[in-house]
């Protein structure tokens, strides 16, 4: 799992590049421009705080089990190239791009204004000045990148890396009540940035897909703030679009056990030719709107009666805090206190085998849809070890009887295979192309 770890020492910093000389030179150096010039003079060291940095490297990717942020950009994209020796070439430069931004550095050493003024920036510059802001980049690979699927039959194996697709990981398919759109759903590779300042958040995906040009292109993107669900023991249970608290109950980094159990691959799930996704996980990711104004005329007891809770505490009807195990057998006046198609008692691990995901979803609120009304909803994230013992089972039962499906209009589905954390000198998708 990802820690916090300590920042290298800033070293000080010029007009040239605010952020390029962490871990540079030291203090009372020069810095000149390419042309030779000096153009700025040194400065105190200014030393980042080690709380806004999250280690790249590690056995997991960083962004699962870390402390969920508050800002999210995320991103699929399309591989566009035949070569697969570009694509290789891309994710190494990617796998450096991205660890140096997570440090609060450009993607390359003065990279935004220090390459001259004849050529286009190395770093967009957007950054420049802000902290790390506890920034993780994660990044998983779709069903498409290994050959034809349910969303492009058409497609052949273009990279040679049939044999080493997981058979879990497949297009999801399509539950009742959905309006899919393509243009929001699949891809070929995603990329999850998370932080807790948005322009962070969003630079990096920015760069990484400048970098990944002719090679990659963004098939769809979302933006989220206000996360929905805690992922360590430490945080508070954030509210949703619908003024619930959400994700009470899930699973916590603290939670090591069940973790092994739910979220990462065993080497025992997959065939030889899918050991690289042993200590991985499977990324489901669904753009949900939410019916908002039919949502906000409804009264209080219903939205509770549909939710299962209490929206002020949080706590499971019939209890009276926000952590009480809820008690489906309570009744009053012969009906349950919680009513059998609330969402708390069909999403219970009770309800469904036992089975528990790990969520790590963020608000969204994308302006209005021309007719009056909010497009606003959650954007839903899961880990889980095995989608088609996990997810896809739990979404069928929520689809065809929760109360809550009335007010949802889920328009984006896709899955991605996260492979496990880099060791020194590894690179993305490493494992995927080299096994």
């Amino acid at each position: 799992m990802s820690e916090t770890t300590p920042a290298p020492e800033d070293s000080g910093r010029s007009r040239l590049s605010r952020r390029a000389l962490l871990g540079g030179a030291g203090a009372g150096v020069v810095v000149a421009a390419a042309g030779g010039m000096a153009v700025g003079r040194a400065t105190a060291p200014e030393p980042e705080e080690s709380s806004e940095i999250v280690a790249f490297r590690g056995e997991r990717q960083a962004g699962i089990v870390t402390a969920a942020q508050d800002r999210l950009h995320f991103a699929s994209f399309d591989v566009v190239t035949e070569s697969r020796d570009d694509l290789v070439a891309m994710l190494k430069a990617w796998t450096v791009a991205a660890e140096r931004m997570t440090r609060g550095e450009e993607t390359v050493e003065n990279g935004a204004t220090g390459l001259g003024n004849y050529v286009p920036p190395a770093d967009t510059g957007e950054a420049l000045g802000l902290s790390p802001s506890k920034l993780t980049l994660t990044i998983g690979f779709g069903p498409g990148l290994f050959g034809p699927t349910a969303a492009f039959p058409g497609r052949g194996d273009r990279f040679g890396l049939a044999d080493r697709k997981p058979a879990v990981l497949q297009d999801l398919p399509i539950f009742a009540a959905e309006r899919i759109d393509p243009l929001r759903s699949y891809g070929d590779i995603c990329v999850q940035a998370c932080a807790d300042d948005p322009q962070v958040a969003v630079h990096a995906i920015r760069n990484l897909a400048r970098m990944g040009f002719g090679v990659v292109a963004v098939r769809w993107s979302q933006l989220g703030f206000g996360r929905t669900a805690s992922t360590t023991q430490a945080q508070e249970t954030p509210r949703n679009m619908f003024g619930f608290k959400d994700g009470t109950a899930n699973l916590r980094a603290e939670d090591t056990d069940l973790l092994d159990r739910w979220v990462w691959v065993d080497a025992a799930d997959n065939p030889p030719g899918a050991q690289w996704m042993t200590g991985g996980s499977y990324l489901v990711a669904r753009r949900i709107r939410m019916d908002i104004e039919p949502w906000d005329r409804a009264n209080l007891l219903e939205q509770e009666q549909i939710i299962g809770r209490e929206k002020n505490s949080g706590a499971p009807l019939g209890q009276k805090k926000e952590f009480d195990t809820p008690d489906f057998q309570i009744t009053s006046y012969g009906a349950p206190m919680i009513p059998r198609n609330a969402h708390v008692r069909l999403a219970h691990p009770d309800n469904l085998g036992g089975v528990q995901i790990l969520r790590r979803g963020y608000n969204f609120t994308d302006g209005s849809d021309g007719f009056g009304h909010l497009d606003a909803g959650l954007f839903f994230i899961a880990f889980n070890r095995d989608p088609q013992t996990q997810f896809i089972p739990m979404q069928q039962e929520l689809s065809r009887r929760d109360a809550m499906t009335e007010y949802l209009i889920p328009n984006g589905s896709s899955i991605f295979a996260v492979p496990p954390g880099l060791a020194d000198g590894e690179w993305w998708g490493q494992g995927l192309f080299e096994s």
